[in-house]
């Protein structure tokens, strides 16, 4: 199973329009250096009241499907 660690920083306002389905995917850099896609609805599972801000672990599937986010300790 693929894990990729990404650095993400969306205002609450940002997160507000994912959350609305105004963006249906996230497009951030992995702290390796390349681009990630990802679902929005995912961040519904690390938004805080000022946003999402720091390093999150995906997972993705052999097949490359999202499976999971989780905030990185002391991110």
């Amino acid at each position: 199973m693929p894990i990729i660690d990404v650095v993400i920083h969306l205002s609450k306002s940002e997160c507000l329009a994912h959350y609305e389905g105004r963006y249906s995917n996230v497009r951030t850099r992995s702290v390796d250096g390349r681009w990630v896609i990802f679902p929005a609805e995912a961040l519904r599972r690390v938004v805080g009241q000022e946003g999402v801000h720091g390093v999150f672990r995906l997972e993705f599937s052999d097949q490359g499907r999202f499976i999971n986010i989780q905030s990185l300790p002391g991110s």
